[in-house]
């Protein structure tokens, strides 16, 4: 690779020398601010150094002419790892997340050449992830890295860097809390719209949705607590955890505590049933199963149980101690439901939140609670989006 420092007292005016002299396939590779003093260190001069490159091509003239090069038929794997390789290489500047770009058992590849595809592609994102960062100056790394560290998806920090490098751009400098601010302000736009904030109070039944192990049953305790103590109403509690008999002495407990019916329904026959022995209070709380709701069947068994309509309002719990990725893959089997807001439980228990705005974004939903212990009702926070934005920064000012 060819490389070479320029100069100049701006990053636009630094950009037009590398375009000038090694063309628009250059790629930056550092940059940085360089103080230089003069008349014995009382004038003070500030401009930009710009390491740029570009891969170094042979002359045409000496690249062998045709009758000089030998023609050599490619062995089949080898015509195949090349095929592979293109497609790797779009997929990869496509921005298409890395699971599409796994290699599967049915590609009839030997396992010898599966291994240095793999090699092949580990090595092109690696590639792909430093020519992003080296857009940006020495001064946003750190910053960059934060974002990072509390799992922003890539897509959001690309973002956020980009308009972190246009203020740069334009002011010379920049510190953590401008960058933050500046922050703030993108994911307010990207949030504002979704709903933000906990139970209504206009419908009558509170469906509360998720896998097992991740606190549904204590999270409802929680929100049934606060409509008792704080709006004054009267609640009651349907079931149909019948799986788990701990769940159900566990719901009767903090009905207990409440001073609030439960009721059991073990069908479609029996949740009717407890509908309307219930129907006299103002707010009915529905625990359901935590099952795998990886497969399909269980969200169908789900969905001829329950009365998803006008009158219920439906909320989706996960908890911040779960991979993203099988995060998204309940949501996906959960977006037949009318879900309307998602409740993040054990944010006490991680210290980045980033999977929780990314899930917003990537699904269009808004939050209504997050939790942050075991603690009935202590432990609960109604989501508002100022309180979601500061909350991104806890850690660092921690």
């Amino acid at each position: 690779m060819k490389m070479k420092k320029y100069y100049a007292s701006s990053i636009p005016e630094a950009m037009k020398l590398v375009r000038a002299e090694l063309g628009e396939d250059a790629v930056i590779l550092n940059s940085k601010v360089v103080i230089t003093k003069k008349f014995f260190g009382i004038l003070k001069k500030k401009s930009f150094e710009v390491v740029a490159g570009i891969d170094s091509m042979e002359p045409k003239d000496l690249a062998p002419t045709p009758a000089e090069v030998p023609v050599i038929q490619p062995k089949k794997e080898n015509v195949r790892l090349q095929e592979i390789t293109h497609a790797v290489q779009a997929k990869i500047h496509q921005g298409q997340p890395q699971q599409d770009l796994s290699l599967h058992e049915d590609t009839g590849i030997p396992d010898e050449l599966r291994k240095e595809i793999a090699d092949l592609k580990s090595l092109m994102q690696s590639m792909h992830k430093k020519t992003t960062q080296a857009q940006y100056p020495d001064e946003l790394f750190p910053f960059i890295e934060y974002l990072r560290q509390q799992e922003l998806s890539e897509e959001l920090i690309t973002e956020i860097g980009d308009e972190l490098f246009m203020h740069f751009r334009e002011a010379s400098e920049i510190n953590f809390s401008q960058c933050k601010l500046i922050t703030k302000n993108l994911l307010r736009k990207r949030l504002e719209d979704f709903p933000i904030g906990g139970i209504s109070y206009e419908r009558k039944y509170i469906n509360v949705l998720g896998p097992t192990g991740v606190g549904k049953t204590t999270t409802i305790a929680k929100m049934a607590a606060r409509a008792v103590l704080e709006k004054k109403k009267k609640i009651g509690f349907i079931t149909t955890d019948t799986y788990r008999i701990a769940a159900i002495e566990q719901l009767k407990t903090y009905a207990g505590l409440l001073q609030a019916p439960v009721e059991i329904a073990y069908n479609a026959t029996d949740f009717e049933q407890a509908v309307q022995r219930l129907a006299h209070l103002d707010l009915v709380f529905i625990d359901t199963a935590g099952r795998n709701y990886k497969e399909v069947k269980y969200v169908n068994d789900l969905q001829r149980l329950i009365k998803f309509d006008d009158q219920a309002e439906s909320f989706l719990v996960l908890a911040m101690t779960t991979k993203e990725k099988d995060m998204a893959n309940i949501i996906e089997q959960f977006k037949q439901l009318p879900i309307e807001k998602f409740i993040f439980t054990k944010l006490d228990e991680t210290n980045s939140i980033g999977t929780m705005i990314n899930l917003m974004i990537k699904y269009n939903k808004g939050l209504a609670y997050y939790t942050n212990g075991q603690e009935v009702p202590e432990d609960i926070e109604e989501a508002n989006l100022e309180a979601v934005l500061n909350l991104f920064f806890q850690g660092e000012e921690k």
